[in-house]
């Protein structure tokens, strides 16, 4: 049985449900330390848990979460960062105060993450990350242009930071779900998402399972050549 030092740290975001709740328990399951974050207090109860009540998009929090990690633990082995929020609607209808919103979680939240999760990795020059992105930037979703423009900068700066933080030991990789029956999508019409679906090579709705399997890839150790690549699920590339 590992000490708590020699454990394996991760931090979550977005733990309260769907894909973070998932992945929590997952690696909860696998002898994990698992830090878990969302806006909102999460239910999840575990010796090995430690939640904390963070908005991704405020720098101050983000800043002090993961001091709060290196202070406790003393590492950070892997960062997931799955917090988002969706807006399933036309550009024409969209208000700016929704497209900031996005923006501030979506992107605004990853790259806070990653920047300050990178600065403890390098102390050990080693570490994983993983950002979630979605096959809506692949497939040009109508409806879902700012949600997918949001994405799109998560790809971009997730290819170009892997090269930044490359020579410490740190790989930075993202994964894009097929449409997983999430609250996320849980607003969207069945015919929509059915016709989505249907533009793919794997032509059913993904799992969390699906995820949790590219992700145990990512991190393990022997992964350590895979960099900047973004990943999307059931053939949507």
């Amino acid at each position: 049985m590992s000490t708590e030092a020699e454990r394996r740290v991760v931090l979550i975001t977005g733990v309260r449900k769907g894909i973070g709740r998932f992945l929590a328990e997952h690696y909860l399951e696998r002898g994990w330390q698992v830090v878990g974050c969302s806006r909102t207090a999460a239910d999840l109860r575990h010796e090995r848990f430690d939640f904390h009540a963070v908005d991704v998009g405020d720098e101050a929090q983000v800043t002090q979460l993961v001091r709060a990690i290196g202070k406790r633990y003393g590492r950070l082995d892997a960062v997931i960062n799955n917090a988002g929020v969706g807006a399933m609607n036309a550009a024409l209808l969209t208000p700016a105060a929704t497209a900031h919103a996005v923006l501030q979680t979506n992107f605004l939240g990853t790259f806070l993450v990653c920047r300050e999760g990178a600065k403890l990795m390098m102390k050990r020059r080693v570490g994983r990350i993983v950002n979630l992105t979605t096959v809506a930037v692949p497939l040009r979703l109508e409806g879902e242009s700012v949600y997918a423009a949001a994405k799109s900068a998560v790809e971009s700066f997730t290819r170009v930071f892997a090269r930044e933080v490359g020579e410490y030991g740190i790989t930075v990789n993202a994964i894009g779900p097929s449409p997983i029956e999430t609250d996320l999508i849980r607003g969207v019409p069945r015919a929509k998402l059915d016709a989505l679906v249907d533009r793919l090579t794997i032509k059913r709705f993904g799992t969390l399972t699906d995820v949790a399997n590219v992700v145990d890839f990512l991190l393990r150790p022997e992964s350590d050549a895979v960099t900047g690549q973004v990943i999307y699920l059931g053939g949507a590339g």
